[in-house]
Order: C-alpha cells, then structure tokens, then sequence
C-alpha cells in the first residue's frame, strides 16, 4: 500500500484486498453448525448472497450477507459479490422465516453493489430492493449488521436496514464507488482518490455522520493481516451488540430503527 495516498483511498484499497476475509471465513471461525438455505421460492437461487442458520455462542441465529468468491472460478459463480433480485428476494424470505421462529439475524455487507445487467433490471432488481428496506424496517426480531468489507449503494443497504450496525475500520460504506464518483464527475475514473476523499467512506466518517453505530478494530496490518484474529474482535463486538438489543421488546427496537433512519442526513 502507497502510504504518500489519502487515508480514505488506502481503506478502499484495504477493504477490496484479495486476502480480506469474506462471509465464508466468518462463518467458519465464528459459528457453529451452519446450514444453508437456497432459493427465493419465485425464480432461482443466487450464490452472491448466503443465507443460512448457525449457532453463535448459544444463540440460534440467521446470518444474511454477500460472498464474492476468492478465485475465478468461485467469483464467476458469485458474480463477483453482486446479488440479483432472486438474491435480495432469497434474503427477505430467509429472514421472514427467521422472524417466524423468534431467531435474531446478523447481516454481512461486503459488496461492490447489486447487479446492474439487464436481467437484473428485467427481474425487478429496483422493487427488490425497495421491498427488503421496507419489510426489514418492520422486523420484530433484533438485527445486527457488520460492513466486512465494500459496502456498495443500494446493493449493500438492501441488508443493511438493522438495530446496529458494525463497521470494520477498514472496511468502506458508500453510495457510488470512488472510480464512479469521479468518471461522473470529472470524467476521469483516475481521479478517485478525491473522489474518495469527498464521498466520507471511512469508519470514521460514517460514524461522525451517525450512519453507523460502532468502529470495529482490525488486526494490524488489516483483517487479511490476520482473519481469525480480525474474526475473533468482529465476534466478541457482535455478540456484545447483540446481547444489547435482545434486551429491547420488538415495539421499541421498531421504533428505534425507525427514528434512527428518519434521522440520517442529520449530523
């Protein structure tokens, strides 16, 4: 890593580095007895986005996030991370079931955003997306979030709707990537280090802003560093969070979740 670059633009470099660890590893390291469920029971399964149950730590829990695949043929196969709306549709039902037998959920954003192809656009990518803002706004059961890694626009929000939400330090959160920013911008995708810088796509920054709840510390030299180490601090501040909002009944965590969004853009 160029340490002469702008903070911002090395986390982005960091939260994209093809040894961070992934949904996968997160699985294997911090839960127990993980069983996958398929298919959003319309069209199709999508493997850009897992969903299963676990145990975590004594608790029966729903895990939901996105998984991009550490070689080629694994990343052909999850579309690099990019969920479709069978995906989103596949989580929304995962969780629905999870509500109906009273199980929190965890979600894992690690995305560079949904899928913009245009069988995505002809599947409902947009509605699909706007349905799991709104019904996971409504959920009864306690949800907590944990960015791992990129955390692309709509196709990261879309699971990201929670009671909190974690953020790795080096992980990034944001609207449009730098490269996008800046090609619309200035026309030039090489100018995405201020683009970077503009966006306030850090840890930090999005926790000044209120967007997220918590700053989660990374082994040093980031989570790819070490990924059971960077498991085991992401485990314990999951645990610790998730301990909080069990303890909330399901009216006030709806009403929490609610206030905090009306409240974002605020700072």
């Amino acid at each position: 890593m160029n340490s002469s670059q702008p903070l911002s633009i090395q986390r982005v470099m960091n939260a994209r580095h093809s040894s961070r660890p992934y949904l996968s590893d997160y699985i294997e390291y911090v839960f127990e007895d993980f069983i996958e469920l398929f298919g959003d029971r319309r069209m199709a399964d999508d493997p850009a986005l897992v969903c299963g149950f676990a145990n975590f730590r004594g608790f029966q829990v729903g895990v939901v996030g996105q998984q991009k695949g550490r070689d080629t043929r694994q990343r052909r196969l999850r579309n690099f991370g990019m969920p479709k709306p069978e995906g989103y549709r596949k989580a929304l039902r995962f969780m629905k079931l999870a509500e109906k037998f009273n199980r929190p959920v965890l979600t894992f954003i690690d995305t560079p955003g949904a899928y913009p192809g245009i069988d995505a656009e002809e599947h409902g990518q947009a509605e699909a997306i706007a349905r799991n803002l709104l019904e996971m706004a409504k959920l009864k059961i306690p949800v907590v979030t944990a960015i791992i890694g990129e955390g692309g626009s709509g196709g990261a929000l879309a699971i990201g709707i929670s009671d909190r939400v974690l953020m790795l330090e080096n992980a990034i959160y944001s609207v449009i990537s730098p490269e996008g920013c800046a090609a619309i911008l200035w026309k030039d995708a090489a100018k995405s280090p201020l683009a970077a810088e503009a966006l306030k796509l850090t840890a930090p920054d999005l926790f000044r802003a209120g967007i997220i709840d918590r700053i989660v510390e990374e082994p040093v030299g980031g989570a790819h560093a070490d990924p059971r180490m960077a498991a085991k601090i992401l485990d314990a501040a999951i645990f610790e969070e998730l301990n909080l909002v069990m303890t909330l009944p399901p009216s006030h965590r709806q009403r929490r979740r609610y206030q905090k969004l009306r409240a974002l853009g605020y700072v």
